[in-house]
């Protein structure tokens, strides 16, 4: 029996399949970052994914980052997501909300002028795409650590909101350069005071932000992604004993919570491989694997994976851009619809919600 199709619970979630839908910017909520009647079918036309994992939404208007992302902090934002949860309800999915503060991958063009925060004062490189143009990311002003709790309450009460609006649950962004991320990172943390310095110290956000969202709306509400030593969007993290011992650290942190899982964006060759296979021992719930962005994750590459014992389940992107019905497609072995790489990010329906699926291309 194909792996991939082998059913698998993870938290109190009954999944039809042993992969699921990845976080995916697409860049088209609607005015205040609010979710909208097209974002509402768009997921709802993918909830055979079983488990689908949203784009990253902003806990907060701080945390805003990219252009036309949506949040969970205003009462027109809740029933945006409402609209969303209850059309992949009806479909039968399950989705959670992926919440991610940008921290300095960010300008104030994209937040109505709102400040930019991150653990210290280092401005990320590159630039930022704004409605004017690319502008280089703001200069962040360092948070103070009188500050810090406010930062985990935001990710909590943002989490409360989440399950008010229906959504199954959430999943906290640790990885792929944003907030968390960077104060996980030695060479964006430079701070000195109890959230900054050794590799127990920078990890100590990332675990008072998941405890937290934890008790506010139960563990087997939550997951948590981290991506140790992926240097996107200006993180330097290296493979060696700094790295495992931050992600140690974590891992050790909040296990015993009773998270619903920990997914990990990682490649599994070494020297990183070592590390996942070191952090699944760790962790005591379920865990979620995605090889990253280098390449297009397959069926088969779904099935190796599994192979490895690495992970009870694999995060899949690109091919759900395109294929609302991929878990039919790849059962069947039918043909993939090609996604357009130039409506990735922004616009309407076009490139979003207008790929079709088999039966309508019969």
């Amino acid at each position: 029996m194909s792996r991939a199709f082998q059913p698998v619970r993870i938290g109190q979630w009954e999944l039809p399949q042993s992969f699921v839908m990845a976080p995916l910017t697409r860049n088209r909520a609607g005015a205040g970052h609010a979710p909208t009647a097209l974002n509402a079918e768009y997921y709802a036309q993918r909830a055979d994914a079983g488990l689908i994992i949203s784009e990253g939404v902003a806990p907060t208007q701080v945390g805003q980052g990219y252009l036309d992302v949506p949040g969970l902090y205003t009462a027109d934002q809740v029933a945006g997501w409402r609209q969303v949860a209850d059309e992949v309800h009806r479909r039968r999915g399950t989705i959670v909300a992926q919440l991610m503060h940008a921290g300095r991958i960010a300008h104030a063009d994209n937040k109505d002028g709102a400040e930019t925060v991150a653990p210290s004062a280092l401005q990320a490189p590159g630039e930022m795409f704004t409605a004017t143009g690319p502008k280089p990311h703001d200069v962040p002003r360092a948070v103070e650590t009188d500050e810090v709790a406010q930062l985990v309450r935001d990710f909590a009460d943002a989490a409360a909101r989440a399950v008010d609006a229906g959504l199954d649950g959430v999943e906290v962004h640790a990885a792929n350069g944003y907030l968390l991320h960077q104060f996980l990172d030695p060479t964006v943390n430079r701070r000195d005071d109890e959230y900054g310095g050794s590799p127990e110290a920078r990890a100590r956000f990332v675990v008072e932000v998941v405890t937290a969202v934890a008790e506010q709306i139960g563990a087997h509400r939550v997951g948590l992604r981290l991506s140790p030593g992926h240097q996107f969007n200006g993180i330097g993290e290296e493979p060696g004993d700094d790295l495992t011992a931050t992600y140690r650290a974590v891992v050790d942190g909040v296990s015993g919570l009773g998270l619903a899982y920990l997914s990990l964006l990682s490649v599994v060759e070494e020297p990183l491989a070592t590390l996942v296979a070191d952090l699944r021992e760790r962790f005591d719930g379920r865990l979620l694997l995605n090889t990253g962005f280098g390449e297009v994750t397959t069926l088969q590459s779904v099935e190796e994976l599994l192979g490895t014992g690495l992970a009870d389940a694999v995060v899949v992107g690109r091919p759900f851009l395109a294929n609302p019905d991929l878990p039919t497609r790849w059962r069947e072995g039918a043909a993939l619809n090609e996604p357009d790489s130039a409506t990735f990010y922004g616009g309407g329906a076009e490139g979003y919600t207008d790929y079709p699926t088999l039966d309508q291309a019969s």
